[in-house]
């Protein structure tokens, strides 16, 4: 099977990644005492061991999918990205990759400081796949798009962080790569050329590249992810829709702070003592995610007529989205929320069903169902996002976001994001000004 034609971008099997750890007795000597030592052949005691930074990973993920990686500083997110990209080579396992792949992990890395920003693209995209000629007629666009100016002439020792990340960002982009890895480098830069970068990451997108996110921000991967993979200890904890692993993470969090738990990276940790803690499943009969909410949500699935998940649609497809909840017994006047976003987090519609003037239950029973019927789904060709939330009476703000992600695939060429109902109609205006001549 070619490249091309493999419908994963990269397969991880059971991978493990082990560091050697030295420890060596330090004690203050001399320089006399070290050659006396040396010159006797003496060495210092110390103590060889691994340590584990990833503990039989195993990860697909598919071509043209974009998927953020979520865990704790030292839980292993780091490690995977350069196992990745072949800084690192596994200790037992596998990885496959497939396609071309640029990747942005340390600032500045694979940057000469002593070299001009010109001469770190050139090296830097011959360094990533292009030819000499390749990367001098991208040139000129890289430099305008990192907005270097006079600088791009200038070593990059004098650059400051953001004009590092402007640049690196620029050359990876630029290589037209078919796998594109980022590690939380664009924390670094300014609100301007994030909103750059992220328009540039989604037509990366649109030309169904193959993205993979490190970041701490939950939001962005809830907005912008197509799959999310959460590693914790050096495991992978959980993988599914950007929503749902985002809210574990968070409960997660919640409970090690209520609980006063202090984070273990896996490499020192005995164990699963780096873990976070376990989150009661949200599915189970009677249980609810927030021990402290009222009413929550179970699930979000967007089905069609006859029930079954839908992830593609077409223009004008009918659809139902199940909200399934559990509330607390006696739980008054809930008010369900539904906005229709698009993945750059652009918000296309927002309704509720108070807005509505949808007619509930007075009391909710503990366990429910409601359908939003989508009549007409009149959407051109993107990603797109559902998300659902819910309040009780009294409550200042509602729950977290309950989110399924969907595709629409159009065959028309029309451009942005709804598609009205319409029809059009070609008159012959002569006889009108013939009929009006001879008035």
């Amino acid at each position: 099977m070619s490249v091309a034609d493999n419908p994963n971008a990269i397969v991880i099997h059971d991978v493990v990644k082990s560091f050697r750890k030295s420890t060596i007795r330090r004690e203050y000597t001399t320089f006399k005492s070290e050659l006396v030592r040396w010159i006797r052949g003496q060495r210092q005691a110390g103590e060889m061991r691994l340590i584990e930074a990833l503990r039989g990973i195993n990860l697909t993920i598919p071509r043209g999918r974009t998927v953020g990686i979520l865990g704790r500083n030292g839980s292993g997110k780091s490690t995977l990205l350069k196992l990745i990209t072949g800084i690192y080579s596994p200790t037992t396992g596998s990885i496959e990759v497939n396609g071309r792949i640029s990747a942005l992990l340390d600032l500045g890395a694979g940057f000469h400081p002593d070299f001009s920003g010109r001469e770190n693209i050139l090296i830097n995209g011959i360094i990533l796949g292009m030819t000499r000629a390749e990367a001098l007629a991208r040139m000129d666009d890289i430099i305008a798009f990192s907005e270097l100016g006079d600088f791009i002439d200038e070593p990059v020792r004098t650059y400051s962080s953001g004009m590092y990340m402007r640049l690196a960002f620029s050359v990876a982009t630029y290589v037209d790569p078919d796998i594109l890895i980022i590690d939380e480098i664009l924390a670094v830069g300014d609100q301007h050329f994030a909103k750059k970068s992220l328009a540039k990451m989604t037509e990366f997108k649109e030309r169904g590249k193959t993205i993979v996110l490190v970041t701490h921000d939950l939001g962005t991967v809830e907005r912008w992810c197509d799959m999310a993979a959460w590693i914790d200890g050096g495991r992978i904890r959980r993988v599914g829709t950007p929503a749902e692993v985002a809210d574990e993470y968070r409960q997660a969090i919640a409970l090690a702070e209520a609980s006063d738990v202090t984070f273990i990276p896996p490499a020192l940790a005995q164990g699963d003592t780096g873990r976070l803690p376990d989150v009661p499943s949200a599915a189970a009969p009677g249980a609810l995610p927030d021990a402290e909410a009222r009413v929550s949500l179970l699930g979000v699935r967007l089905v069609d007529a006859a029930g079954v998940e839908l992830r593609h649609v077409s223009p004008g497809q009918s659809a139902e989205v199940l909200i399934d909840y559990a509330a607390r017994e006696g739980c008054e006047d809930a008010e369900f929320d539904v906005s229709l976003e698009h993945t750059d987090g652009k918000l296309l519609y927002a309704t509720s069903t108070r807005l509505d003037a949808v007619v509930l239950p007075a009391r909710l029973p503990t366990q429910g169902r409601v359908r939003f019927i989508l009549e007409r789904l009149e959407l051109l060709g993107g990603d797109y996002v559902l998300a659902v939330q819910v309040r009780a009476a009294g409550d200042a703000a509602p729950g977290p976001k309950s989110q399924c992600h969907f595709s629409v695939v159009s065959e028309h060429g029309e451009k942005g994001v709804f598609r009205p109902a319409h029809r059009w109609v070609v008159e012959d205006a002569q006889p009108e000004r013939a009929r009006i001549s001879a008035s």
